[in-house]
């Protein structure tokens, strides 16, 4: 958990570093193409402005996953280097405050949530499984066509 606590800003800025391990995040992922097993690296700078927090720095973690055109694992970085959130301290949408502290973990994890890829692809121009050759019957080293194997049904149109 990352909690800021308010009586230690004052009139500056405090910079916090560190990170957040994945049973922290919370992330819940329930895809088998995606696995968040690393921590979660953050370098933030949190101010008081009138009547909210400015908390602004990068987040960066790395996700484990599996393509979804070719089936390999593969490694892929997540990062949001320029990560902004404004938590206002009063009115109908304040941020909860505990102890005079200010949890940004739920704000951290609904930004990391939202640049998980949907589709992980180990490249931009994975052409996924290479097809097996299969052998029409009668013809040796041809590759099997589906099409093919079509056109030769006799279909009634009645």
């Amino acid at each position: 958990m990352l909690s800021i606590n308010l009586r230690h800003l004052g009139d500056h800025e405090i910079r916090v570093q560190g990170e957040l391990s994945p049973a922290e995040m919370d992330l819940g992922l329930n895809d088998e193409m995606i696995r968040a097993e690393q921590p979660v690296y953050y370098d933030l700078t949190v101010e008081k402005m009138q009547d909210s927090l400015l908390v602004k720095g990068p987040l960066a973690t790395v996700l484990d996953c599996q393509c979804v055109r070719c089936l390999k694992p593969f490694k892929q970085k997540l990062e949001l280097p320029d990560w902004t959130v404004l938590l206002p301290l009063t009115g109908e949408d304040k941020v909860a405050v505990d102890n005079d502290c200010v949890d940004l973990t739920p704000y951290i994890r609904e930004d990391i949530l939202l640049q998980i890829p949907r589709h992980p692809l180990c490249k931009p121009d994975c052409i996924g499984l290479k097809p097996k050759a299969r052998k029409n019957a009668g013809q040796s080293g041809s590759t099997f066509s589906a099409w093919a194997e079509l056109d030769k049904l006799k279909l009634k149109t009645d």
